[in-house]
């Protein structure tokens, strides 16, 4: 994988976009990179949580290649965008909990990328927007479904009509990013928040991941069905029984073992 960068420590993956001479813009080679460590990610049962971050301090990734898009056929955006998806959909279904760390300019692709995360903190420096419309095109790798959901239809209307970008405060205001860090303590702070997820059990997190997101998709009662499924899957856990059993006897659980 050329753009892509993987490091692992205690149950947490950090995967950064290194592509920092193209402010990680994401072209054909950077999702194929980016879709191949996910699928070797997910499969890897000591990764509890997963950080997606850009190298560099300029930019987290700052949209799309629009060189590479600049020339394409109808026929051609339809396979981008397709292959824009897929990745997003790898990250946006991952098992375990997604951070983006936001280090810079999130703009376009590079916000969608951010949005298909399940928590994004942000650098003071942080900037988003969808700028697509001032070239001509819509956003092209889920931007206006995953915005419309997180803030509504009239605020996605408002930012990707207008292009208008987002400071971090004001982003935090709208509810798309989490937390805001300094510049320089932005890593140390998501890895923080990172180390506190693996502390818990697996299973309750993914399924308290699958819960959330599932319900989301049908009525309340709908909702409320998926979240007994998935709590009740919890008690076929060893983790489950080893911390209930020594909370109930006042002793300190034993690490979470994943079972």
């Amino acid at each position: 994988m050329t753009f892509i960068k993987v490091e692992q420590k205690d149950f947490v993956a950090l995967l950064t976009i290194n592509r920092p001479e193209g402010l990680n813009a994401l072209n054909t080679s950077v999702l194929q990179d980016l879709s191949e460590a996910l699928d070797t990610l997910e499969k890897d049962r000591d990764v509890r949580t997963l950080i997606v971050t850009g190298a560099g301090d300029r930019a987290f990734v700052a949209g799309a290649d629009i060189g590479e898009m600049a020339e394409l056929t109808r026929e051609e955006a339809v396979s981008f965008a397709c292959a824009g998806h897929e990745m997003m959909n790898k990250l946006s279904s991952f098992p375990m909990p997604t951070i983006a760390a936001v280090n810079g300019y999130a703009l376009g692709g590079g916000f969608e990328l951010a949005l298909a995360c399940d928590l994004i903190v942000a650098s003071s420096r942080a900037r988003f927007a969808f700028p697509e419309t001032s070239l001509g095109i819509t956003p092209g790798f889920g931007g206006t479904q995953r915005l419309a959901r997180l803030v509504g239809p009239m605020v996605a209307c408002d930012l990707i009509f207008t292009g208008r970008r987002l400071n971090a405060e004001q982003a935090l205001a709208l509810g798309v990013v989490t937390e805001i860090a300094d510049p320089e303590s932005l890593l140390e702070r998501v890895l923080e928040i990172a180390h506190a997820i693996a502390e818990k059990a697996p299973a309750a997190i993914r399924n308290a991941k699958s819960a959330i997101y599932e319900g989301l998709c049908g009525t309340l009662s709908d909702g409320i069905a998926i979240e007994t499924e998935q709590f009740s899957r919890c008690f076929d856990t060893d983790d489950q029984k080893s911390a209930m059993r020594a909370f109930v006897n006042k002793e300190k659980a034993p690490p979470f073992q994943g079972r």
